[in-house]
């Protein structure tokens, strides 16, 4: 491809709107336009990064003994009801009416739609195991869609849903799976790790999330040091704390806290650590309000407060609840006292003596606050964020921390979708028996986001070679003839060879060149000049290390061919 046939709209500047690296270099090396919020054009550029990563994804799926098939984006609101997910899927569920009022949603996941079709069109045990995948645009309706295909409302998703006889074999359907999904990442050029994760929207006994590490990643997972364990912080377990106090209790007393409302400024002013300050965190619930006491160290985490509670969703109390139940503004709430709230605590507060806790009026808390006298505690349950220090769940060391980006989900469903439809088959007895599930999505947009987020530096993209737009970017500096029949002798025995060149042939400086060339970050870069061919050479640079060749032109093709066996060998 020629740059000059090419719509490559490449910017000097990082776009105000962008706040990730991944969403800056995106913009700026032409590969995405933004329509709307969350919502994006794939550039030409672009578009053959998708393309490479889908590739990867067939090959393995179908290695894996899927098979692939193609649903409706839009589909009707009487499968989602069948589930309930209609209502409990929220506002991010794009909703809509047809010409005939009857309701319909664009689909933000499949599971509804690839259980009626079983349920329709499976009989048999013997037609079992099944399991069928999609590449398909997926909507949801984010109340924030930021950090460009990291987070959109409309996306490319690879879902795929298994269909089995039992339990036994929807976890060998899910191993297969869980290593295609391996396969794929390396193969992507990737540096990942498998973690433990709660199931959210889509349900089912247990998951795992894909995440490529990065220290720019929006979540936070936590591995132990024997690497035995990993984790989501949404999911990671907290085991209660072994150690017991022997510390004195002492009089709980009353102090004023003027204008003190946060950890920080508490704890500061009353010259103590945060540990010893425990937060009181008022959740309404839609039928009443809870308080769960944190530790003023930790956070707390929602999902685990929601599934002790039995609900699936929970908000912080408003200013005006805060003040009803307290009798003080928000940052003085406190469990002295506290009359028709159910109070929750964290497993480390059952340890703590002797806490700072808000006074339920303005300006002032307790202190020497000890909860098997001063106030009472209904359970005491793990409900906050698992953290690096804390000990790993199966006792294989402390658990450490680091940054991730989710790339890929695989659900353990069970029976939850089968059972809610009826999709059953007969076994050899004729008794009719439900469907064992398992569904497996990959972000295709967000996987090269994330290639992205992890391979660049300062000057632009260092593509991983899989998926690179181009495998070669081919600079001739100048218009010379000497230059041109050069240029036009690599470029077409470089494709010729297999490999995928993009030739800058805009009558350009060369600082611009070399600047567009680091941005979009092709793996090689092929410098041809007078200078170089004056003394019979042209130079090849290694984006990722800099590193440069000076070769003469009859052996570069065969360099650039050695060098990419290297790049695909330590991506497979």
């Amino acid at each position: 491809m020629r740059t000059s046939q090419l719509l490559l709209p490449t910017l000097r500047e990082d776009p105000g709107e962008a706040e990730t690296v991944s969403h800056k270099l995106m913009l700026r090396s032409g590969l995405i336009r933004k329509v709307a919020a969350g919502i994006y054009t794939y550039l030409p550029l672009g578009l053959r990064i998708i393309r490479k990563v889908e590739a990867i994804i067939r090959e393995e799926m179908n290695r894996a003994g899927a098979q692939e098939l193609l649903m409706p984006v839009a589909s009707p609101a009487e499968l989602w009801r069948e589930t309930g997910r209609w209502t409990y899927y929220g506002k991010e569920l794009m909703r809509f009416k047809d010409r005939h009022e009857r309701d319909f949603c664009l689909g933000p996941t499949h599971e509804e739609v690839i259980t009626d079709l079983f349920r329709r069109e499976v009989r048999s045990y013997r037609q079992l195991p099944l399991n069928f995948y999609q590449i398909q645009t997926k909507f949801r309706d984010e109340i924030r869609p930021r950090f460009g295909l990291m987070r959109g409302r409309e996306f490319i998703m690879k879902d795929a849903y298994s269909f089995d006889k039992d339990e036994a074999g929807a976890r060998l359907s899910y191993q297969k799976m869980y290593d295609a999904y391996h396969r794929i990442f390396s193969r992507c050029g990737l540096t990942f790790r498998a973690v433990e994760a709660d199931t959210g929207l889509i349900g089912g006994t247990s998951s795992h999330e894909f995440m490529v590490l990065a220290d720019t990643g929006e979540e936070t997972i936590v591995y132990s040091e024997a690497g035995t364990y990993a984790a989501n912080v949404e999911r990671a377990e907290v085991l209660p704390l072994e150690e017991t106090s022997d510390e004195e209790r002492r009089p709980l007393r009353s102090v004023p806290t003027p204008d003190r409302r946060t950890v920080e400024e508490v704890t500061d002013f009353l010259n103590v650590a945060p540990r010893r300050l425990v937060k009181t965190l008022l959740y309404t619930t839609g039928k009443d309000t809870v308080a769960v006491l944190i530790r003023g160290d930790h956070e707390a985490n929602e999902i685990k407060i929601q599934r002790l509670l039995g609900l699936t969703e929970i908000e912080l109390a408003g200013p005006a609840i805060v003040e009803k139940l307290t009798g003080a503004p928000v940052g003085f709430a406190g469990p002295v006292g506290l009359k028709g709230v159910r109070i929750i605590a964290d497993h480390a507060v059952k340890t703590a003596r002797n806490v700072v806790v808000g006074g339920n009026q303005a300006d002032t808390h307790y202190v020497d606050v000890n909860w098997d006298r001063d106030f009472q505690v209904e359970q005491f349950a793990d409900l906050r964020n698992a953290m690096a220090g804390d000990r790993s769940p199966r006792k294989d060391g402390v658990l450490k921390a680091t940054k991730g980006i989710e790339v890929g989900h695989v659900f353990m469903l069970g029976t939850k979708y089968s059972q809610l439809m009826n999709a059953s088959y007969l076994d050899p007895s004729g008794k009719e028996c439900l469907a064992v599930m398992g569904c497996y999505g990959i972000g295709v947009g967000r996987t090269a986001a994330a290639a992205v987020e992890q391979n660049h530096d300062d000057k632009g993209i260092i593509w991983p070679f899989p998926i690179a737009p181009f495998h070669v970017h081919l600079l001739p500096l100048g218009q010379s003839a000497t230059v041109n029949d050069a240029t036009a002798r690599l470029y077409s025995e470089l494709q010729h060879a297999g490999m995928e060149v993009l030739c800058d042939d805009r009558d350009e400086r060369a600082g611009v060149k070399f600047n567009d060339a680091d941005l979009i970050g092709a793996p090689y870069q092929v410098i041809v000049g007078d200078k170089g061919l004056a003394s019979g050479h042209v130079e090849v640079k290694t984006r990722k290390t800099g590193d440069k060749l000076k070769l003469a032109l009859a052996d570069v093709t065969s360099v650039l061919l050695n060098l990419s066996t290297s790049s695909r060998s330590t991506s497979n």
